[in-house]
């Protein structure tokens, strides 16, 4: 389904990187770079102030899996500070935010599912309320 360019095996230096404004996006597997269609992983590394701002997944589970640093973490209205070897789960459809608040870059892989599927990936709520009041940088 890939052609000759799909990869099985994927290193740092060959991982598709996308550059958002919350981070660099090392993304090692998905869609049309690996054969994953269920699954997708993408480790992030956002710098000190820096937020993926309150959005849901209409077609996508995740899994946030916490590697270094420290981050604000939101689940609906439920909020923890998440360090590394935490993890938090966002069922599909559920508004969810990532806010490091601390002074050092926080790295996580995202885990989602499914890596195919129909209609957008995210869909930003980060304007509305209640989620405008809840964020903690603006």
């Amino acid at each position: 389904m890939c052609g000759e360019h799909c990869f099985r095996f994927v290193t740092s230096a060959e991982a598709q990187v996308e550059v958002l404004p919350w981070g660099p996006h090392e993304w090692l597997s998905r869609a049309g770079f690996t054969e994953a269609q269920r699954l997708q992983v993408v480790r992030v590394t956002m710098p000190p102030g820096k937020a993926h701002a309150f959005h849901l997944h209409p077609r996508l589970e995740e899994v946030l899996y916490f590697l270094s640093g420290r981050a604000e973490q939101w689940v609906g209205r439920e909020k923890r500070v998440l360090a590394a070897g935490e993890l938090a789960f966002v069922p599909t459809g559920e508004v969810h935010g990532t806010y490091n608040v601390f002074d050092e870059p926080v790295v996580f892989l995202a885990v989602l599912s499914p890596a195919v599927f129909e209609g957008p990936a995210l869909v930003d709520v980060s304007g509305e309320e209640p989620w405008r009041s809840l964020a903690p940088l603006r």
